[in-house]
């Protein structure tokens, strides 16, 4: 075959590259010829625009919710799941909103994810979550929070990005009126201890409270927008502090003596103390409620360090 390859040579083509798309053999150098070959791309300019990812189980209808926003099938929407194979980044500019809408291929068990195709989808579906501002994860009502809901919250939460809970579907569940009230509670039994998470029931295919959805969507991005002035934060903080202090660890007594924002994309807080080692997660989540008891921070995971000073 190689002998094949070269004949090509007495045609007047100078430049061959065997390749096999079966095993591959040959596809490196052939890229490596082509590589020189392109033109230089422009270099993106950062945009000071919210993005907001939809993630969920194949589906749950994050394409028709995007489809819906949208007003256009710019989404392939059908009754199979996994349509969506690859993560898709459209401008949205309606009702004075002024965003990127993010719609992923749905996240399977990893025993289910088979195909080389699927695999890569679901890990640029995974990269979408670290690259934008706010995550919607987006649950069918039909079948409840289930383990990969879960998976895509914990990633969201870890990665510092805004979360808002979607519950698709809603107009075919049978409800009374404390439907959604169970279902809420539900839902938050499953992430605790993050449960300070704004949960909105839609139906995509009605368009059922999908505007509503994108309020608290862009309500959270603004949320973590919010700067707090050290001076703010000290005559906040220091008297609960004062009375309700960490407790001592083996007869050492910690002392907060100041606190401030760290200019973080998702709201960090650092107290600074003596004794940074021993404050106890308990005393962290106090704080924790503290903020946001004070603050609207729904949806937010915030981040809270001890320093030593």
């Amino acid at each position: 075959r190689m002998f094949m390859a070269n004949s090509y040579y007495s045609i007047g083509v100078d430049m061959i590259y065997p390749i096999s798309s079966l095993s591959g053999s040959g596809t490196g150098e052939l890229l490596d010829a082509l590589v020189p070959l392109l033109p230089e791309g422009e270099v993106e300019t950062e945009e000071n625009v919210p993005k907001i990812a939809f993630v969920g189980r194949p589906n749950v209808g994050k394409s028709t919710i995007c489809n819906t926003l949208l007003g256009e099938e710019r989404n392939i929407v059908t009754d199979i799941a996994g349509t969506t194979r690859d993560t898709l980044f459209v401008r949205y500019k309606a009702f004075k909103n002024d965003l990127y809408l993010v719609d992923t291929a749905g996240v399977r068990k990893k025993n289910k994810v088979s195909e080389d195709i699927e695999f890569y989808s679901v890990m640029r579906s995974l990269r979408a979550i670290e690259s934008v501002d706010v995550v919607a994860i987006v649950i069918d009502a039909t079948r409840g929070v289930e383990a990969q809901d879960l998976n895509l919250f914990g990633l969201a939460q870890r990665n510092g990005k805004g979360i808002v809970i979607i519950v698709n579907k809603w107009d075919l569940i049978n409800k009374d009126t404390h439907t959604a009230k169970e279902y809420t509670k539900l839902i938050k039994d499953k992430i605790a201890p993050f449960t300070d998470v704004p949960i909105l029931f839609i139906s995509a295919i009605t368009k059922k409270r999908v505007l509503k959805a994108l309020d608290s969507l862009m309500g959270v991005y603004d949320s973590m927008q919010t700067k707090i002035t050290t001076s703010k934060l000290n005559e906040f903080f220091l008297p609960i502090i004062q009375k309700t202090p960490p407790p001592s660890i083996k007869g050492k007594y910690i002392k907060i003596k100041y606190i401030t924002q760290l200019p973080t994309p998702c709201p960090s807080f650092a107290f600074f103390c003596n004794l940074p080692q021993y404050v106890a997660e308990s005393y962290k989540r106090f704080l924790e409620n503290k903020f946001r008891e004070a603050y609207n921070f729904s949806g937010i995971p915030l981040r809270i360090y001890f320093r030593k000073k």
